[in-house]
């Protein structure tokens, strides 16, 4: 089953006012004519029922889903959805677990990081809304970081991390393993502050079975957060 249910990170439930504010910030982005990137979560929610408003308003837009929970939702709101092959999309709206000041990201609470990341690949830019506590020092300062495995590798995948140092729970739903859209179990490691994020990425990709991790290394553009009622702007570094 999927891991990951409309609006549904895990953790902490940011405010809906927090999220409110956030998604009419990143709907000033959108134009008219644009195919958008729906992103998977309570800010990218957020940010879909605010769009889903402006299109009954007369927007015209067209949204690529990142979860299948997302496009039950777009749906349900009367959004209208394209494919990949309608690329490139204009930018990607999304949120994250963890953001680090040069705007590197943690994402997979919610366990569609792999669709999550294509589609932002195949966007002019990535938008990430996040309330203020997903600011972190440095990645892993939360304590988790997911990556989807293919169920066959779990025995192998298991043990390679457990020797990295990083020992993964598998993750459950409903009382068995939780299943990505794609199919695949869903492991969350124990970390602490990753000194070298871009080192265990390559680490991780390497172990045989690995699909993808949480670790979002230079995707994102900029970065709203939702601060005192309002919206600070964080803008990627040029060469960052």
């Amino acid at each position: 089953m999927p891991a990951h249910e409309p609006g549904s990170l895990g953790g902490t439930a940011p405010s809906d006012g927090g999220l409110r504010v956030l998604a009419a910030r990143a709907l000033e982005l959108v134009r008219d004519g644009d195919i958008v990137g729906l992103g998977s979560g309570r800010a990218a929610t957020a940010f879909l029922r605010a769009l889903a408003g402006r299109v009954r308003e007369g927007l015209r837009v067209r949204g690529v889903p990142t979860s299948e929970a997302t496009a039950a939702l777009a749906r349900q709101l009367g959004v209208p959805l394209a494919g990949l092959d309608e690329a490139p999309l204009a930018l990607t709206v999304d949120g994250a677990d963890e953001v680090d000041p040069r705007l590197d990201l943690i994402k997979g609470y919610g366990g569609a990081m792999l669709r999550e990341r294509i589609v932002a690949a195949a966007s002019g830019r990535q938008v990430i809304l996040v309330t203020a506590e997903k600011l972190v020092p440095a990645l892993g300062a939360r304590g988790r970081l997911p990556v989807e495995i293919v169920p066959f590798a779990l025995p192998l995948c298991r043990r390679r991390l457990e020797a990295l140092g990083f020992p993964p729970a598998v993750r459950q739903a409903e009382g068995r393993p939780a299943r990505s859209d794609n199919g695949n179990l869903l492991l969350d490691c124990a970390v602490g502050p990753i000194q070298d994020p871009a080192a265990l990425e390559r680490e991780l990709l390497a172990i045989p079975g690995v699909v993808d991790t949480g670790l979002f290394l230079g995707t994102a553009d900029t970065v709203f957060v939702a601060e005192g009622g309002g919206v600070r702007v964080l803008q990627r570094a040029r060469g960052g």
